[in-house]
């Protein structure tokens, strides 16, 4: 069954933590995928990609960019999995069931969201108990003092 994880950022914007967890996948050999709602968010997430460290690289593309299958890192806006990922990170509000429902394959499931954010907190929420009305499991993260994720109540 897919490992299905709700991370509470805190501390740390989406920019700031997105990267780390997606050098975390690489370095388990997996391949993501990210989804937003919004093409400006995914163009937004790109340029962020490129961008946010001098010494470190995510190899990585957008679905339109040709070729999604040969990306380790695949962004797009929409609910599909053409570069074979393990790994799907949900920002933005991105909706976790249609996810779940069509990829077999994933091992996990981040829904990234802004505690900062009531609305993106209260669609959080609402994502978790559809996703417990479904029969998933899923488990809370927050970062701690140190920008590190642990696992919550």
């Amino acid at each position: 069954m897919t490992d299905i994880r709700f991370y509470h950022l805190e501390r740390r914007r989406l920019e700031d933590a997105l990267p780390r967890l997606l050098e975390q996948a690489l370095a388990e050999g997996a391949r993501v995928v990210v989804e937003a709602p919004s093409s400006e968010l995914i163009d937004a997430l790109d340029e962020r990609l490129w961008t946010y460290s001098d010494d470190s690289f995510l190899p990585h593309g957008q679905a339109r960019d040709g070729e999604p299958e040969a990306q380790p890192i695949l962004l797009t806006a929409a609910a599909e999995n053409p570069n074979n990922a393990a790994w799907r990170i949900l920002v933005g509000g991105a909706r976790a069931l249609p996810a779940l429902s069509g990829d077999a394959a994933l091992e996990r499931l981040i829904v990234l969201f802004d505690g900062a954010d009531p609305d993106a907190r209260a669609a959080a929420r609402a994502q978790w108990t559809e996703i417990k009305a479904s029969g998933f499991a899923p488990s809370y993260w927050r970062e701690d003092d140190t920008g590190r994720w642990t696992q919550g109540r």
